[in-house]
């Protein structure tokens, strides 16, 4: 169940609720991640300062700061003590139906936004350095939106929901980088994409919820693109087109990503060595498995299990 999806009590048994928006507010003690949501998540550093890693290094992160990250982009954290944030969580599509009518002058159609989202904004991650007396300027907006949505956003108070996050990214939109040069969609979908899927106003294929069910059903086994492709019936060429659609990765990239995700936990146990870790999840020398940990992650293996070693002064869960 991803961080926008609740579960609707009301209704006969229990089926989730989809919902754009999600907020929080954690202090944070111990070192967390690296983790990938399926949604754009915007951090607001309240309190503390840490040390955020994801595939671009080691930054430092403190009051005053905000994080833009991408969805299906592994990042994680190091407390320095501790470090209180409020995390928004914001499903991709609501962000480019926003996209659509801000540049609506210059869009022939919706089919053009994540054309246009994967021409300016090519940075998964961003820090943004917006200063604390903005970041505080913020704040009533972010602890109104935790109120409303912490336990599900009711149908009523969708509107409120939706003007405090405008109120929010109005205020922190000047700060987001754009870029004036364009990815190819074939680039993107090996690497790590700003947005994961195109915007087609349709529900995902099967044969991709199918494929995802099957690498995270099994991230060690070694899957080829064709083994994936006969399992729902579909040529390689197809597979990864409909893939790319949903996850805006292909199956071996997103592959990776959870076999780094998986890797990190084993990580976390410190009778298990790096090599295991690695090989547990599929990789079959620890030269490969560093290789790939530090390109999703920023840091490697060695250096995320030293940052586990870290004194506990507090609990924490993911932010």
């Amino acid at each position: 169940m991803s961080p926008h999806t609740t579960v609707d009590h009301t209704k006969p048994g229990h089926r989730p609720r989809f919902e754009p928006l999600r907020a929080t507010t954690k202090t944070i003690h111990r070192p967390i991640g690296p983790v990938a949501y399926d949604c754009l998540k915007l951090i607001v550093v309240r309190d503390g300062s840490a040390i955020l890693f994801s595939e671009f290094g080691e930054r430092p992160i403190n009051v005053g700061d905000v994080v833009l990250l991408a969805a299906n982009v592994l990042c994680g954290s190091e407390p320095e003590r501790h470090i209180t944030v409020s995390t928004i969580y914001v499903d991709s599509d609501y962000v480019l139906d926003q996209l659509f009518w801000q540049h609506v002058d210059v869009l022939c159609d919706r089919l053009d936004t994540q054309d246009l989202a994967d021409t300016i904004y090519t940075e998964p991650v961003q820090i943004l350095r917006v200063g604390e007396a903005r970041a505080g300027m913020l704040m009533p907006w972010v602890d109104e939106l935790v109120a409303l949505t912490t336990d599900g956003l009711a149908r009523h108070r969708f509107h409120r929901a939706q003007a405090l996050w405008f109120s929010i990214i109005d205020q922190i939109s000047p700060f987001i980088s754009i870029s004036p040069h364009r990815i190819a969609s074939g680039q993107r979908a090996h690497i790590r994409p700003t947005l994961p899927r195109d915007r087609w106003f349709a529900p995902l294929r099967a044969e991709a919820r199918q494929v995802e069910a099957l690498l995270r059903g099994d991230v060690a086994h070694d899957w080829s693109l064709t083994e994936l492709a006969d399992a729902v019936h579909l040529s390689s060429k197809q597979l990864s087109r409909v893939f790319v659609d949903a996850f805006g990765k292909t199956p071996l990239a997103y592959l990776t990503m959870l076999r780094v995700q998986e890797m990190s936990r084993q990580l976390r146990e410190p009778e298990v060595s790096i090599a295991e870790a690695g090989r547990s999840v599929g990789w079959r020398s620890r030269n490969r498995a560093t290789e790939a940990f530090r390109a999703h992650t920023g840091i490697t293996p060695a250096r995320y299990r030293q940052m586990q070693r870290v004194p506990a002064n507090g609990t924490s869960t993911p932010a």
